[in-house]
C-alpha cells in the first residue's frame, strides 16, 4: 500500500511539474485588451496585444460572452487591401495548436456582419463569417512549425471590417498529431467531441493539459450532432483511466461515453469546409465492469470500407484491459459535409457499441511563402522605412502584397517591383538586392540614399531603374550597359563620378544623368604607345621564361620516374600511383582506371606494415582484414581479397574507383591499394573501436554504448549515406548497409565502410541487375523481388540498423523472434500495438527518454516499408535522428522531457483498425488511397 502511494505521489509530482512547464510556454493574447489578466475559469494568464501589434482599434464588445475578460473587447482593422498580422514565436519542427476566436457582439449601426479571410503565413486557414453576433467562432489549426515564427493574418474583407478577439498558441508533445504528410499539410480541426458529457460545458485546461477544447455532445450549436440512434444511453465513471496513448486525451473526457443499448450507435455530423481529406480518431475506453459472461464487440457499419468495417473492435482486448484507452484512426479518409458514422455490435456480443470521443481534422495544403532570399532583401528595405504606414507585417506577397512591392504568380512568389519613391529612405542600397532574380522595376528616387550603387549585374530582367534625387557616390557601374532588357535608367541629381559606360549613350536606353558633376562622357586619351609597348614586351619575356622553366622541370621529372628500387626479396619494383595507370581489364589482368588520388603500395610494403599478415582483426565482404602500421606510424587496416574470380576483381576495382573520388568525414578513407602477384589489397585508415556490430551483438566482448552515443552513431552513418545519395555525381548506392559495415573511430564516431557491392546510378539507367546482392536480414524485399535498385534500398537496410540500435538484437534470429524470424516483423508488430518499451535494449533502460526512442522507432518503421516510394529520404532520416538527439539533450524544452517520463506505451501512425494507406500527394492535393 505504501509503495503504491509513493508511486502515485511521484506520478502526481511529475504531472504537476509537466503541467507547470506546459503553462509557461502557452501564449494567450487578448486582442484589443487593455491590460494583462488571469482567466478565473482556467487560471491561465492573458496578455494584452497593445504591445504586440501597432495597427487596428480596440473596440468594446456589446453583450460580451459571460464574464471572461478576454471576451470583453476585440481588435478591429481597417477595410482596405492590406493584411494585418500577429507574429508568434515558435520552435522549428515542433507541433502546436494555434487557435483564434471571434466574438463580434451586437451592433445596430452595422448593416452587414463581417466576412473576411484568415491566413497562417501564406496558407489560407479559414473564411470567418459572422452569422450571429453573440456566437464565439473558434478556428483551430494543428501545425508543425516551419520556422522560428509564424504569422496569423487577417485580410480581404468582403463585408464589414476584419477583427479578432483572442489568439492562442499551445505547444504539444513531440509525438502528438504526427502524420506522414506534415511537410505539405496542416491539420484544421473540424470536430472534437466529448460523448456522454455531464453538461453542455466544453472541457479544456486544466482538465486537458494541452488546452484542447472538447465540445460536449449536449451543446446545441449550428452544424453539430444530430440523429443519435434510438437506445443510446450515457454512462460515466469516477475510476482512473489509463490515457497514456499517442494523443493523450484528458481523463475527464474518457470517463464518459455513450452506449448503443439496442446494438447500434450512430450519429450525423456536419463538417465545415468539407468534403475533404481528413485525419479522424475514435477514442474507446471500457468504463463499465463487465461480468465474465459479458462481452462488448462491435464493427464499423458506416462509412463502409471493407478492410476496416470487417475488423472487430474488442475494447478490453485492443486496449489490454478495462479502464485503458484504445484510439484507432483513419490517417487519410475522404469525408462528406454531412458525415454519418455508426457502429454495430457483433452477434456474439452481449453489450452494444461504446464511444467516448472523436476528433476530426481536415488536411490543408501548405502554400509557398515568398522566396526566402527576396524576403531577406525586403526586410532590409523595411528596416530603413521611417513612414510607419509603409511598414507591413507577414509575407510580402501572400495573401495580399505589401503596398510598395509587386509579386509574380510563381510558387514560391518572387518580387518583380519595388516602389519606394519619396519614402524618406536613409542609408545604403542593400547589397542583397542582387538576389532579386525576377526584379523588373526598381523605384528608389527621391530619398536620401548614400554610398555606392551595389552589384546588380545578374538581374537580367530589369527594365526600369530610378535612382535620381539621392546622395549616391562612386562610379557608375559599367554593367548597366550590358543589362539585356534595360529600357530606362535615371540617375540624375546624385554625386556619381567617373566615365559613363559608352553603351548607355547609344540611344537604346532612356538615360538621364544630369546633376552628377563628377560624371563625364568618355573622350580620346593619349596613347602612351611607348609605355604600353614596353610593358607588353616585359610581360611576354616573363611568360617565355616561365614556360621554358616548366618544360625543363617536366623533362627532369620524366627522367626520374619510375624510381627503381629493390624490395626485401631482391626484386625490382616501381612506385606507382593510380595517376597514370592504364585502364582496368579483368581479362588482361591489367591495372585500375585512373582516378587520380589513391596511393599504390608494393606487396613488400604491405607485408612489412602487417608483420607478414600476423594480426587478423576481422573479415570483410571479400576477405580477411589485418592490422598494420606504416613506417610513418600511421595505423591501417588491410583488406585482402580472397576471391580471385572476375567478380571478386570487379568488387576490388569498384571499391578503389569509388573511394578514390569520394571524401566525407563519415566514410572510411581509403589510403591506398596493392595489386601485385595475384594479390589484391585495400589499405584503409584503422578504426580503433571496430564495427558497430561488435559493440551491440558480441556477447563476449560487448561494450555498453548508451543511447546518446547510439544516436550519434546513427546520425554519423546517416550523413555518410546521404552524401553517397546526394553529394556524389552520379549518386552511389551502397547495397550492403549493415552494422558490420559501420566502423567506429577512436572517438566512437561512425564511418560507413565496405563499398565492394556499391553501384553508381548511371551504370544502369533502368536500375535493373540480374542478381540482387546484399546481406540476409538487411536486403530490401522490393529489390530482391524485382531487382529494381534505388537509393531506397539503402534506406531499408538503414532502417534495420536503427532497429538494432534500439533493441540490441540481431537482424535475423529464429531463436529470438520465433515465427517472425526477422527484427523487422517483430518490431513492426510491437510498435503497431503502441508498445515500444518491449523492444528497447535492456541495457538502455536507465538512461533513455522514451520519446526519443519513439522518434527513432517511427522513422525506422517507415524505412522498412514494403514499397520504396513510401520510405523517407536520408535527409528526412537525419532530421528525425536530430530530433531525437534534441529530446535527449533537452534542447526542445521542458515539456518533452517531463511528459515523456510517464509514457509507457502509445498508438502510432501504424494503428491498424482504421489506418489508411498513404495518399498520393501529387499536384499538391490528397487523393484517397485505392483499397
Amino acid at each position: 500500500m505504501g509503495l503504491n502511494l509513493h508511486i502515485f505521489l511521484l506520478f502526481l509530482s511529475c504531472s504537476v511539474s509537466s503541467l507547470l512547464s506546459q503553462v509557461t510556454e502557452f501564449v494567450s493574447i487578448d486582442c484589443g485588451g487593455t491590460s494583462n489578466h488571469t482567466d478565473t475559469k482556467t487560471g491561465l494568464p492573458w496578455v494584452s496585444d497593445s504591445g504586440i501589434i501597432g495597427r487596428g482599434t480596440s473596440v468594446e464588445i456589446e453583450n460580451s460572452n459571460g464574464t471572461s475578460v478576454q471576451y470583453q473587447r476585440r481588435r478591429d482593422f481597417p477595410i482596405d487591401n492590406k493584411k494585418y498580422c500577429y507574429t508568434l514565436n515558435t520552435t522549428e519542427r515542433r507541433r502546436y495548436i494555434i487557435r483564434a476566436t471571434f466574438l463580434y457582439g451586437s451592433s445596430e449601426s452595422e448593416n452587414a456582419y463581417p466576412k473576411f479571410q484568415l491566413y497562417l503565413d501564406a496558407t489560407k486557414w479559414a473564411t470567418v463569417s459572422v452569422l450571429e453576433a453573440s456566437t464565439v467562432y473558434i478556428k483551430e489549426m494543428i501545425i508543425r512549425a516551419p520556422s522560428s515564427s509564424i504569422d496569423v493574418c487577417l485580410c480581404c474583407a468582403t463585408t464589414g471590417s476584419p477583427f479578432i478577439t483572442t489568439l492562442e498558441l499551445r505547444p504539444l508533445n513531440l509525438s502528438m498529431y504526427a502524420t506522414d504528410f506534415e511537410d505539405d499539410f496542416y491539420l484544421k480541426v473540424a470536430a472534437r467531441v466529448n460523448f456522454g458529457a455531464a453538461s453542455t460545458e466544453a472541457i479544456r485546461y486544466p482538465d486537458d493539459p494541452y488546452d484542447r477544447i472538447w465540445d460536449s455532445d449536449l451543446a446545441k450549436r449550428q452544424n453539430f450532432l444530430v440523429g443519435a440512434a434510438s437506445g443510446t444511453e450515457r454512462i460515466s465513471t469516477t475510476k482512473q483511466i489509463n490515457t497514456n496513448t499517442r494523443e493523450y486525451p484528458p481523463m475527464k473526457v474518457m470517463q464518459t461515453a455513450v452506449v448503443g443499448t439496442q446494438g447500434t450507435l450512430s450519429y450525423r455530423l456536419n463538417l465545415e469546409d468539407f468534403p475533404a481529406n481528413a485525419r479522424a480518431y475514435a477514442y474507446f475506453a471500457e468504463i463499465k465492469d463487465l461480468a465474465e459472461n459479458e462481452t462488448r464487440k462491435f464493427t464499423m457499419k458506416e462509412p463502409y470500407i471493407p478492410d476496416y468495417s470487417n475488423a472487430v473492435v474488442n475494447i478490453q482486448e485492443n486496449a489490454n484491459g478495462s479502464y485503458t484507452l484504445y484510439e484507432p484512426s483513419y490517417m487519410n479518409v475522404t469525408l462528406s459535409f454531412v458525415f454519418s458514422f455508426s457502429f454495430q455490435k457483433t452477434q456474439d456480443s452481449t453489450e452494444g457499441p461504446l464511444l467516448n470521443a472523436i476528433e476530426i481534422s481536415k488536411y490543408v495544403p501548405i502554400s509557398s511563402k515568398t522566396d526566402k532570399k527576396d524576403v531577406n532583401v525586403l526586410g532590409e528595405f523595411r528596416s530603413m522605412l521611417a513612414n510607419k504606414d509603409l511598414i507591413e507585417e507577414g509575407d510580402p506577397c501572400v495573401p495580399a502584397q505589401w503596398e510598395w512591392v509587386t509579386c509574380s504568380l510563381n510558387s514560391p512568389p518572387r518580387i518583380t517591383k519595388i516602389a519606394l519613391s519619396d519614402s524618406n529612405l536613409d542609408g545604403e542600397i542593400p547589397s542583397g538586392i542582387k538576389d532579386l532574380q525576377e526584379l523588373t522595376e526598381l523605384w528608389l528616387n527621391g530619398n536620401s540614399l548614400n554610398g555606392t550603387i551595389p552589384d546588380m549585374s545578374n538581374l537580367e530582367k530589369l527594365t526600369i531603374i530610378h535612382l535620381e534625387d539621392n546622395k549616391l557616390t562612386g562610379p557608375l557601374p559599367s554593367y548597366f550597359g550590358s543589362l539585356p532588357n534595360l529600357k530606362e535608367l535615371y540617375i540624375q541629381k546624385n554625386s556619381l563620378s567617373g566615365d559613363i559606360p559608352p553603351a548607355l549613350l547609344t540611344g537604346k536606353i532612356n538615360f538621364k544623368y544630369e546633376g552628377n558633376h563628377g560624371l563625364r562622357k568618355p573622350g580620346k586619351k593619349k596613347s602612351h604607345f611607348k609605355l604600353i609597348f614596353g610593358i607588353s614586351v616585359g610581360i611576354l619575356a616573363i611568360l617565355f621564361i616561365l614556360f621554358l622553366g616548366s618544360l625543363l622541370l617536366l623533362r627532369y621529372f620524366r627522367k626520374k620516374a619510375p624510381t627503381q628500387r629493390t624490395d626485401d626479396k631482391g626484386a625490382t619494383s616501381s612506385r606507382k600511383s593510380i595517376i597514370g595507370s592504364t585502364r582496368y581489364s579483368v581479362a588482361r589482368g591489367g591495372s585500375l582506371m585512373d582516378e587520380g588520388v589513391s596511393y599504390y603500395f608494393t606487396l613488400a610494403e604491405v607485408e612489412a606494415a602487417t608483420s607478414g599478415f600476423s594480426k587478423k582483426i576481422g573479415k570483410g565482404s571479400f576477405g580477411p582484414v589485418y592490422y598494420g602500421k606504416m613506417k610513418d606510424g600511421k595505423e591501417v587496416a588491410v583488406k585482402m581479397m580472397a576471391d580471385s574470380s572476375s567478380h571478386g576483381a570487379q568488387q576490388f576495382a569498384t571499391e578503389v574507383a569509388l573511394l578514390s573520388r569520394i571524401h566525407h568525414r563519415n566514410l572510411v578513407p581509403l589510403i591506398g591499394y596493392c595489386e601485385e602477384d595475384h594479390h589484391r589489397m585495400l589499405v584503409y585508415e584503422y578504426m580503433h573501436n571496430g564495427t558497430l556490430r561488435d559493440h551491440i551483438h558480441d556477447k563476449i566482448n560487448k561494450k555498453h554504448v548508451d543511447w546518446r552515443a547510439r544516436l550519434r552513431i546513427a546520425e554519423d552513418s546517416a550523413k555518410g549515406l546521404e552524401y553517397l545519395h546526394t553529394g556524389c555525381n552520379p549518386s552511389i548506392i551502397h547495397r550492403d548497409i549493415k552494422t558490420s559495415n559501420i566502423l567506429l573511430d577512436i572517438n566512437m564516431r561512425a564511418k560507413v565502410s565496405d563499398f565492394g557491392l556499391s553501384r553508381q546510378t548511371e551504370e544502369d539507367l533502368t536500375h535493373i541487375s540480374s542478381v540482387a546482392r546484399g546481406t540476409v536480414g538487411y536486403l530490401d524485399p522490393e529489390y530482391y523481388a524485382n531487382q529494381q535498385l534505388t537509393e531506397k534500398s539503402d534506406v531499408y537496410s538503414f532502417g534495420v540498423v536503427l532497429l538494432e540500435l534500439i533493441s540490441g538484437r540481431k537482424p535475423v534470429s529464429p531463436e529470438e523472434y520465433g515465427a517472425d524470424w526477422s527484427i523487422v516483423h517483430w518490431a513492426r508488430s510491437l510498435i503497431r500495438k503502441g508498445d515500444v518499451v518491449s523492444i528497447i535494449d535492456p541495457t538502455l533502460a536507465q538512461d533513455v527518454k522514451i520519446e526519443s526512442i519513439w522518434r527513432i522507432a517511427e522513422v525506422a518503421i517507415q524505412c522498412v516499408e514494403q514499397h520504396g516510394y513510401t520510405r523517407p529520404r536520408m535527409q528526412e532520416i537525419i532530421l528525425a535522428i536530430q530530433d531525437a538527439i534534441k529530446i535527449e539533450t533537452g534542447n526542445d524544452g521542458k515539456i518533452t522531457s517531463e511528459s515523456s517520463r510517464g509514457q509507457s506505451s502509445r498508438k502510432t501512425l501504424l494503428t491498424t483498425f482504421l489506418d489508411m494507406d498513404s495518399p498520393d500527394l501529387s499536384n499538391d492535393c490528397l487523393i484517397p488511397s485505392a483499397r
